[in-house]
C-alpha cells in the first residue's frame, strides 16, 4: 500500500460561530468553523485540521448544515471533508486533580455523531458546554473512560507551558494526572521541542505533535506535523499516533522555542529576562523574586535522565511562518498566495528567485535562511514572543 506526505495542525480555535455566538472569547471574531477550513485548504496548504472546539452545540449545527447543503462530507474513516481538507473533530477540556493545578487536554472523535454524544456527557458535568476550554467536574480519569468508550482519542495539550498544563502548572509526572495507557500522543507547545522533552523518560512511549493553538486565521499552520498515511481521516490518524500499520508522524515541524513566548524565565517586574542559574532567586536587575518560569527551566527541573531520542522519535524541523520574516507584510503575503497557492508552498517548494521575483530579494534571502535553519533570534519568554532579527545581506 503506497502512504502519502500528509501535512496536519490539530490545534485550532473557533472565535465565534457564523450567527456571531462566542466560542472561544480570546479567538479572532472571523474564525468561524467555515472560514477555518476554508483558510486552511485554500491559503495554507493544510491537508488535516483539528478543530478543537467542535463540542460547541451551535458549531455541530453549522457542520450539519454544512453536510446537507453539501459544502463538506463526512469521511468514511472519520473527519469532515472540505476539498482535499480534513477536519478531525475534537474539543479542548480543562482537568483538574485535587492537590494539582489545572491542566488542558484535547480530544478527538471520529464522527460529528461520537463528538455530540460527548457534548452530551460533557453537558452534565460542566457549567457551558458552548464555550472553549472549560473546566469539567469529574475526574480524569473519567474523562478517559467516556473518551475510549466513543472511539476517541486524548492528548494532553501543550505539556510545558506554565499554565494550563500537565508538567508546567498540574504535576512534575504525568503518570500522577492520567493513565498513560489511555494517551494517544503528546503536545509539545511553542515553546518546546523534541530535544527538551526528551529529558523525561516517561514519554518515551509516545508520538509528539506540534500544533499551532491558533487564535486567528494567521496563525494556522505556524506549527504542524507531517504524517505519513494513506489519506488525511481520523483512522489515519489513530494509526500514525500509534505508529500501526507504517503510518507514523515523519516529522515535527514547530517553532525554534527561543521564539515561544515561555521559553525563557521572564522577570514580572522588569520584564527582563531571568538568568538560566537554578541558585538565581532574584531578578538580577531589581531585585524582585516575581518571575514566569520558563519552559527551559522547568524540563531541567523536572528531567530524570539526559537527553536519549527513542528510535521512533521523527526529526523536529524548526519552522518560522511567513509572519515572522522581517519586513514581510499581509499585502506582500497576498502577492506570494497569488503567485504560488499556499504558505506550505513558499514555505519549503518555491524556487528562492521565482519569490524575490514576486516579493524582492530581501524577503527571498530571508526565507532562504530559514529554510537552513540560520536565522537570527532574539528569545521569548513571560508571555512575549520571541523575534527574527534583521540580517544584512552579508551576515546571511
Amino acid at each position: 500500500m503506497r502512504l502519502n506526505s500528509v501535512f496536519a495542525d490539530l490545534h485550532i480555535h473557533i472565535g465565534r460561530t457564523e450567527s456571531h455566538l462566542p466560542v472561544k472569547i480570546t479567538a479572532a471574531r472571523n474564525m468561524t468553523f467555515e472560514q477555518i477550513v476554508r483558510e486552511s485548504y485554500h491559503r495554507k496548504g493544510i491537508q488535516m485540521i483539528g478543530i478543537i472546539d467542535a463540542q460547541s452545540p451551535p458549531v455541530q449545527e453549522e457542520i450539519r448544515r454544512g453536510l446537507r447543503s453539501g459544502l463538506y462530507k463526512e469521511h468514511p474513516d472519520g473527519g469532515i471533508v472540505y476539498r482535499e481538507t480534513t477536519c478531525i473533530l475534537g474539543a479542548e477540556i480543562e482537568i483538574k486533580e485535587p492537590g494539582m493545578g489545572a491542566a488542558h487536554v484535547l480530544c478527538y472523535f471520529p464522527t460529528l455523531e461520537r463528538i455530540s454524544r460527548f457534548t452530551e456527557w460533557l453537558g452534565q458535568h460542566m457549567k457551558n458546554v458552548q464555550l472553549s476550554t472549560q473546566r469539567l467536574y469529574r475526574p480524569a480519569s473519567s474523562l478517559q473512560e467516556k473518551v475510549a468508550e466513543l472511539d476517541g482519542i486524548l492528548i494532553p495539550a501543550h505539556v510545558f507551558t506554565p499554565f494550563k498544563s500537565v508538567y508546567g502548572s498540574a504535576t512534575d509526572r504525568m503518570g500522577k494526572l492520567l493513565d498513560l495507557d489511555g494517551v494517544a500522543g503528546v503536545e509539545l507547545g511553542l515553546s518546546s521541542d523534541s530535544t527538551l522533552a526528551d529529558h523525561l523518560s516517561e514519554l518515551e512511549r509516545f508520538t509528539f505533535v506540534t500544533n499551532s493553538d491558533a487564535h486567528s486565521l494567521a496563525k494556522i499552520g505556524r506549527e504542524y506535523n507531517e504524517l505519513m498515511v494513506k489519506e488525511a481521516s481520523f483512522t489515519e490518524l489513530k494509526f500514525a499516533l500509534y505508529r500501526q500499520e507504517g503510518r507514523k508522524v515523519a516529522a515535527n515541524y514547530g517553532l525554534d522555542p527561543r521564539l515561544g513566548k515561555y521559553y525563557r524565565t521572564r522577570c514580572l517586574q522588569c520584564q527582563q529576562l531571568w538568568p538560566a542559574d537554578p541558585e538565581i532567586r532574584c531578578c538580577p536587575n531589581c531585585g524582585s523574586e516575581k518571575k514566569v518560569k520558563g519552559v527551559r527551566d522547568r524540563i531541567m527541573d523536572i528531567a530524570d535522565r539526559e537527553l536519549c531520542h527513542p528510535a521512533h522519535r521523527p526529526p523536529y524541523i524548526y519552522q518560522v511562518p511567513l509572519e515572522f520574516i522581517p519586513k514581510l507584510g499581509k499585502k506582500t503575503l497576498d502577492h506570494l498566495l497569488a503567485a504560488f497557492g499556499t504558505e506550505m508552498n513558499v514555505l519549503h517548494h518555491v524556487p528562492l528567485d521565482d519569490i524575490a521575483r514576486t516579493a524582492n530579494r530581501e524577503i527571498a534571502r530571508q526565507i532562504g535562511l530559514a529554510r537552513e535553519q540560520r536565522l537570527e533570534l532574539e528569545e521569548g519568554g513571560g508571555g512575549v514572543y520571541g523575534k527574527v532579527k534583521s540580517s544584512k545581506p552579508n551576515e546571511g
